[in-house]
């Protein structure tokens, strides 16, 4: 462990990020891979910045704009919470349009999309 910190002070001595060209730094767990953008004249990384943003649109929004939104979170980023998400938005997607007086199950212009794509394509009995 002892090299590998002796490499690395000797790397960051000679690079350093930037705005315009952040520093990458990597590391790899068992399970996973972790990236961050560094900018280190600023002493900052993309994560934080990400989340400024996310803060200062949420208060143009909700606190100056008071325009009502939903913030949604997950307890675990596993594919039985992904799903449980997808199906929210897919069943929200379907009550909107309810409520629109649309039948988004029965949309004709999916289907005259897809014929012409078939027929773009060359598929057999889609010609014009």
């Amino acid at each position: 462990i002892n090299r590998r910190i002796k490499i690395k002070t000797r790397i960051r001595g000679k690079i350093s990020g930037t705005a315009q060209r952040p520093r990458m730094t990597v590391f790899r767990s068992n399970k996973q891979i972790y990236v961050q953008l560094i900018d280190d004249l600023e002493g900052k990384t993309l994560d934080y910045i990400s989340k400024k943003a996310h803060d200062g649109t949420v208060e143009a929004h909700v606190e100056t704009g008071k325009v009502p939104n939903i913030l949604l979170s997950i307890d675990k980023m596993d594919a039985e919470s992904l799903g449980e998400l997808l199906y929210l938005f897919c069943r929200a997607c379907a009550m909107s349009a309810y409520l629109n007086g649309v039948n988004p199950f029965n949309q004709p212009g999916v289907e005259i999309y897809k014929k012409n794509m078939f027929h773009l394509l060359g598929k057999p009995g889609y010609e014009k």
